[in-house]
C-alpha cells in the first residue's frame, strides 16, 4: 500500500438517494412494515410457546423461522430507518463487517430450516403413519442446531475472508446495509478468493437445499394427487403452494443476486432485492406459514378467549 493511503475506519450507507420528501415517506412506510413483521412474528412465537397442541415438529421449526426474521430484519431495517431520516449516515467498520456477519447468518439458517420444513411435510404427507417415529424430538433438535451452527460457522468464513482485506477509500457503500457484496467494492485489493468462496457457498445454500426442497415438494404433489377427498385434496394443495411460492421467491431472489451475470441486475436493483429480504419476507412467512393455518387460529382464538376470561 502506499504511504498516502489512509485506512477507511468508517463507510457511508448511500442508501436510496431518494428527494427528502419521499425518503420521510419510506421512513413511515417501512417502519410499519418493520413493526408489523415483528408482530406478527413475535405473536406466532407465543401462539407456539404457550399452546401445547402447537408442541409438534411443524411449529418448532416455525418458531426458528420466526427468531430469524426478527433477527434478520432487526440486523437491518433499525440502521436503515436512521439513515431515512438523518443526513449523516456513517457506519464504524467493526459494526458493518458484523452487520455483514449476521446477515450471512441468518439468510443462510432461514435457507436451511426452509429446508427442513419441506422435509417434515414431506414425512406428513407421504408418510403419517411414521411421522412421529422419523420426526423425534431428537432429529428436529439435531437438525435445528446443525442449521444454526453451520450457517454462522460459514458466515465466519466470509468474515475472516473479509478481515484480511485493506480497505484504503473509497469509503462509500452504494446500499442501505453493509451487504457483503457492497463492501468488497470498496477493499482495495484483489477479492478474487471472496468471490470464489460466495459462488460456492450459493451452490451449497442455494442451489443444492432448493433441489431438496423442489424434490421434497414433487413427492407431495404426487401423494396429493393420490388423496380420495377432494376436499383434503385442495386443502393440502393450498397449504403447500402457498408454502412452495414463498420458497420459490426467497431461493430465486437470493440466486438472482449472487449467480446471475452482474451485468444483469445493476445496484438499484440490488437494493429492491435485498429491501424483499429484509422487510417482505420477514412479513410474508407468518402470513404464509401460520396466520393462514387452522391450528395457529384456533390458539389464537383460545390465546384472546382466555385473556377476556
Amino acid at each position: 500500500m502506499g504511504s498516502n493511503q489512509s485506512w477507511v475506519t468508517e463507510f457511508v450507507l448511500v442508501g436510496f438517494q431518494l428527494s427528502a420528501e419521499m425518503e420521510v415517506l419510506l421512513f413511515w412506510i417501512f417502519s410499519l412494515l418493520y413493526i408489523f413483521s415483528l408482530l406478527a412474528n413475535g405473536v406466532i412465537l407465543g401462539l407456539i410457546r404457550l399452546d401445547l397442541r402447537l408442541h409438534t415438529p411443524m411449529y418448532f421449526f416455525l418458531s426458528h423461522l420466526a427468531v430469524i426474521d426478527m433477527s434478520y430484519a432487526s440486523n437491518n431495517v433499525p440502521k436503515m430507518l436512521v439513515n431515512l431520516v438523518n443526513q449523516k449516515r456513517t457506519i464504524s467498520f467493526v459494526p458493518c463487517v458484523m452487520q455483514t456477519f449476521l446477515y450471512l447468518g441468518f439468510a443462510a439458517t432461514e435457507c436451511l430450516v426452509l429446508v427442513v420444513m419441506s422435509y417434515d411435510r414431506y414425512v406428513a404427507i407421504c408418510h403419517p403413519l411414521q411421522y412421529t417415529v422419523i420426526m423425534s424430538w431428537r432429529l428436529c433438535m439435531v437438525l435445528a442446531v446443525t442449521s444454526w451452527v453451520f450457517s454462522f460457522l460459514l458466515a465466519l468464513v466470509h468474515l475472516i475472508l473479509i478481515l484480511r482485506l485493506p480497505f484504503c477509500g473509497p469509503h462509500e457503500i452504494n446500499h442501505f446495509f453493509c451487504e457483503i457484496l457492497s463492501v468488497l467494492k470498496l477493499a482495495c485489493a484483489d477479492t478474487r478468493l471472496n468471490q470464489v468462496v460466495i459462488f460456492g457457498t450459493c451452490v451449497f445454500i442455494l442451489v443444492g437445499p432448493l433441489c431438496l426442497v423442489l424434490v421434497s415438494y414433487s413427492c407431495i404433489l404426487f401423494a396429493i394427487l393420490r388423496i380420495q377427498s377432494g376436499e383434503g385434496r385442495r386443502k393440502a394443495f393450498s397449504t403447500c403452494s402457498s408454502h412452495l411460492c414463498v420458497v420459490g421467491l426467497y431461493f430465486g431472489s437470493a440466486i438472482v443476486m449472487y449467480m446471475a451475470p452482474k451485468s444483469n441486475h445493476p445496484e438499484e436493483q440490488q437494493k429492491i432485492l435485498s429491501l424483499f429480504y429484509s422487510l417482505f419476507n420477514p412479513m410474508l412467512n407468518p402470513l404464509i406459514y401460520s396466520l393462514r393455518n387452522t391450528e395457529v387460529k384456533g390458539a389464537l382464538r383460545r390465546a384472546l378467549y382466555r385473556h377476556s376470561k
